[in-house]
């Protein structure tokens, strides 16, 4: 294995999905502080020096546990992408609100796998 650094980035949130929400509730997505969401490099992708951008939606309770995540687009290795899915649905997330009180909602978040 080689001595390169690897280093995990988190994008933020991007968007939400609503079902069946009527067009004049305002609907804010869940959020959760990146420094505080550890995911682990998985070993065997170190070692092959795997890199990618997997993309998922959470669905967030209310208390802003996950109650359900989904694989949006794979980073192109299953291993990166089971990792970011295991990792961040143990997060503790920022509940999102529907008009103004906290709900359920989904959300949205890319996590880019990168080697130094």
């Amino acid at each position: 294995m080689s001595n390169k650094k690897f280093v995990a980035s988190l994008f933020a949130a991007l968007s939400i999905t609503a079902f069946a929400a009527p067009a004049f509730a305002a609907e804010v997505p869940a959020s959760f502080d990146p420094s505080k969401c550890k995911v682990e490099y998985p070993k065997a992708s170190l070692m092959n020096e795997e890199q990618g951008t997997t993309s998922m939606s959470f669905l967030v309770n209310a208390d802003g546990s996950v109650a359900d995540s989904k694989l949006d687009k794979s980073s192109g290795f299953k291993g990166l992408d089971k990792a970011a899915l295991k990792g961040l649905a143990a997060c503790k997330f920022k509940p999102g609100s529907k008009d103004g009180a906290p709900a359920q909602t989904w959300t949205k978040v890319d996590y880019a796998w990168k080697l130094d």
